[in-house]
């Protein structure tokens, strides 16, 4: 085992900042897809209950007419 060299002194604390600025840039990469994600998420759950709450559009057959057991027989 020989003694350390000065570069060696310099080459670890460069690594970890090379380090530090990769795991920065791939984190701040991750947090902005994933935000996005959520955003996609929530903008199809309030589509979807739009839509349940409306409900699905039915055609009028007959104008004037109402269908099935609302319709009031006549007197």
């Amino acid at each position: 085992m020989g003694s350390m060299t000065s570069t060696h002194f310099l080459f670890i604390p460069a690594v970890l900042l090379v380090g530090v600025v990769l795991g920065w840039i791939m984190g701040s990469r991750a947090a902005r897809d994933a935000f996005a994600m959520e955003l996609k998420r929530r903008e199809e759950r309030a589509k979807r209950t739009e839509s349940r709450v409306q409900g699905p559009e039915v055609r009028d057959p007959a104008p004037g007419v109402l269908p099935g057991p609302r319709a009031t027989p006549p007197r």
